[in-house]
């Protein structure tokens, strides 16, 4: 959303769907990003308002590929598609894990971090989707992202 990305680089294997959600009470909607084999009910589980009984419809769901495929320019990127099929593509997707992009600026992390860890604030709980097991695995657990 902020421009930062040249060029977005993308597993043409990334297994994931793309629902927009909408708040049957407020009519917000809001995007929330699942893996294919992830049901419905873990869709639900991943929108704010859970714990009060917020109730969400389904608007629309997409495979994100193929929505990125559709909207890539809207953020002034080049798209790449990358193949598990070689050892350059197959490192790229267990180290990326299949999304990776070619920054035109520097960006601070730590300012994204901090946001990051707002939202593991809200949620509140110690899921498989805790984001400081992301950072941790990664060796990103200092903030700096070793720039």
């Amino acid at each position: 959303e902020m421009g930062a990305v040249e060029n977005l680089i993308l597993w043409e294997g990334f297994d994931m769907n793309r629902y927009i959600m909408r708040n049957k009470l407020t009519g917000e909607e809001m995007v929330v990003h699942l893996k294919k084999e992830e049901s419905g009910e873990e869709c639900h589980a991943a929108l704010p308002g859970k714990e009060t009984g917020t109730d969400f419809e389904l608007v629309k769901k997409e495979s994100f590929i193929e929505w990125v495929a559709d909207n890539y320019k809207e953020f002034g990127c080049d798209l790449d598609f990358v193949s598990d099929r070689s050892s350059d593509g197959m490192q790229f997707v267990k180290g990326f894990g299949g999304v990776g992009g070619i920054l035109r600026w520097r960006v601070d992390f730590a300012e994204i971090n901090g946001d990051l860890e707002q939202v593991k604030e809200l949620d509140g709980d110690d899921s498989d989707c805790d984001v400081g097991d992301y950072y941790d695995e990664y060796g990103f657990d200092d903030g700096d992202f070793g720039l």
